[in-house]
Formats: structure tokens, C-alpha cells, sequence
């Protein structure tokens, strides 16, 4: 879950949590993980390098409800995946509201297994 270089843990989801570009509606991949500082996307196609995107995807809360997580990211790296036409991306928060972080910790601090 966690890399000890990391400054806040990192959580995978334990099922597929689909990626949604904000301004096209479009699903540009599947959470990789997620951490307070951003995350790692498994994107369907390139992204841009140094790019700015509006991403939104949705948490499971404890009660099972989905949070909608909305977030500005800036992408940090990119990797082809060796297994098909896919790309690890690696991304950086830069907006985030203050509800979606609570949202974010809140899944983070759950158990490995739950929801998602």
C-alpha cells in the first residue's frame, strides 16, 4: 500500500474505478491508486506531457455510497505498459476541494479490502 520514500500512503482500489475527463465526459482510464497527493492513472490511451487535466472519478464512502471526487492534477510521468496499448500515468493534485480531500483521507484510512 505504501512506499516509506512516499510522504502520505498510497491505496488501490480492489475493483475497477473508471477516470472521467470533466470537460468531455470522456473515460480516459482506471484508478490506479490514490494517495492525498495525487494519483496513478491506467489510462486507455497517451496523455500529454506536462499536461494540466480536470479528472473526476467516485469513492465509496463507509456506508457504501459513492463520492464524487472531482480534482485538477498535473501529470508527472508516463510509462507504456508492456502488456498492451495502455499507460501508467503518474499525476499531482493541484486543486482539490476541500470536501473531495476529506473524502479521499476518509478512503484512505479504511480498511484494504472495503469498497473499493
Amino acid at each position: 500500500m505504501s512506499d516509506p520514500r512516499r510522504r502520505n500512503p498510497r491505496k488501490r482500489p480492489h475493483v475497477a474505478l473508471e477516470v472521467t475527463d470533466a470537460l468531455t465526459g470522456e473515460v480516459v482510464g482506471r484508478l490506479g491508486d490514490l494517495s492525498l497527493e495525487g494519483m496513478m492513472l491506467i489510462a486507455d490511451a497517451p496523455v500529454t506531457e506536462d499536461a494540466l487535466y480536470q479528472f473526476v472519478f467516485h469513492l465509496p464512502d463507509p456506508a457504501g455510497r459513492l463520492r464524487r471526487i472531482e480534482v485538477g492534477v498535473h501529470e508527472a510521468w508516463t510509462e507504456r505498459a508492456s502488456s498492451d496499448d495502455r499507460h501508467w500515468v503518474g499525476f499531482r493534485f493541484i486543486d482539490i476541494a476541500a470536501e473531495a480531500r476529506r473524502d479521499v483521507a476518509q478512503w484512505l484510512a479504511g480498511p484494504a479490502g472495503a469498497g473499493a
